[in-house]
């Protein structure tokens, strides 16, 4: 019994130092694991950190200058814009920039006066469902704050003087799946993708066939789109399939046109393609392809806005979403299938992609041709 322990321990010390001695398998072991909780521990946050939102105040009296002061006296809020007319809030809505739009009545202090319960008009940007909500409900604490001192001052346990009335554009329900789904569109086009065009070359290498493809009459420029195009065809059949479910299934309507997403989606595999063909370049084998991919697309995931936003991110790593393909490959389709812009509106999107693109797709060659000498 002693004897077989101790031929374990040395199996096990040998595994071990087999582990350790390897300068790249301890990088390995320990960078990863510290990256990744770093960015989930900053991006993986459903706090909000600020609000910003505008107010359209027709009553403009005293009453509505105390509650608006309740309001900026939260940290959380910012006010952006002090609205005129009810034309001006669809446009801050729909460009992001602002969560909410407060709607104040011009009955307000007559009503309060006599009173009378006062709708409070809410507007939220409901794209993504879960900020708006806690948006919503911070406010609505803000709003029972200033009854509950109405109620003191006027020496009455009467109903609230105060009542908010929501509305949430893009998503009525407040439904997460409203959220979520859509962005699986370009999300898990991007997993299939970046994952095939890793392995394709890796795989060559390792099977022994890459030079049996090199003697071929194609040449390494044909090789490399010929190696770019599978991913990408299988990319947007990929995407095609989530749509469907999210038509078929989740019932979840689409209010934008099927071919100005596609268009993003191809701008968006593209740019994907060159990232995972760099990776393959580089990669001997198809477990450090499988690796680097996945080394990869974990940061991808979590700083793209699929799950948390990115404006609750500190502001240094939300520079760091600018060279992240998926960020703008889930912004374009989400706006694309709840809002129904058009390409006038999302040229913020499609530009750094096809920059993107057009930086991958020559470093992958160029390491190709220097992996070829």
């Amino acid at each position: 019994m002693l004897a077989a322990l101790r031929r374990i321990a040395a199996l096990v010390r040998k595994e071990l130092l087999a582990v350790l001695n390897d300068r790249a398998t301890r990088i390995v072991l320990v960078m990863p694991a510290i990256m990744q909780t770093l960015i989930f521990g900053y991006a993986a946050t459903f706090d909000l950190s600020h609000v910003p939102y505008a107010v359209l105040d027709a009553s403009r009296s005293r009453a509505s200058a105390e509650l608006l002061a309740h309001i900026d006296g939260a940290a959380l809020f910012r006010r952006v814009a002090n609205l005129d007319a009810v034309p001006q809030i669809a446009p801050l809505v729909e460009r992001g920039e602002v969560l909410l739009v407060l709607h104040i009545p011009q009955r307000l202090e007559a009503g309060l006066a006599a009173g009378e319960t006062v709708p409070l008009q809410l507007i939220l940007d409901a794209r993504n469902s879960t900020t708006a909500g806690t948006a919503a409900a911070y406010l609505g604490t803000i709003v029972e704050r200033f009854n509950a001192e109405q109620r003191a001052r006027a020496g009455s346990s009467a109903a609230p003087p105060l009542r908010i009335e929501s509305r949430a554009w893009f998503n009525p329900q407040l439904q997460t799946r409203w959220n979520f789904v859509p962005a699986l569109i370009a999300g898990l086009s991007m997993l299939q993708t970046l994952m095939l065009t890793a392995l394709s070359v890796a795989r060559e290498r390792e099977q022994g066939t890459f030079d049996q493809l090199l003697v071929t009459p194609l040449s390494p420029a044909e090789i490399m789109v010929g190696k770019a195009l599978p991913p990408m065809l299988i990319g947007l059949v990929q995407a095609t399939l989530v749509l469907i479910v999210a038509r078929a299934w989740f019932q979840i309507p689409m209010a934008g046109g099927l071919g100005t997403l596609y268009l993003g989606l191809l701008c968006f595999t593209l740019a994907g393609v060159g990232l995972g063909l760099a990776i393959s370049a580089l990669a001997a084998t198809m477990q450090q392809a499988m690796f680097a991919a996945f080394v990869v697309l974990m940061p991808m995931m979590l700083l793209s806005g699929l799950a948390t936003p990115v404006a609750n991110m500190p502001a240094w790593l939300q520079l760091g979403t600018y060279a992240n393909p998926l960020r703008f490959g889930i912004d374009y389709v989400r706006r694309v299938y709840l809002e129904g812009v058009g390409l006038a509106t999302l040229w913020p999107d499609l530009v750094p992609l096809l920059l993107m693109a057009a930086l991958t797709l020559p470093l992958a060659a160029w390491l190709f041709r220097n992996r070829l000498v």
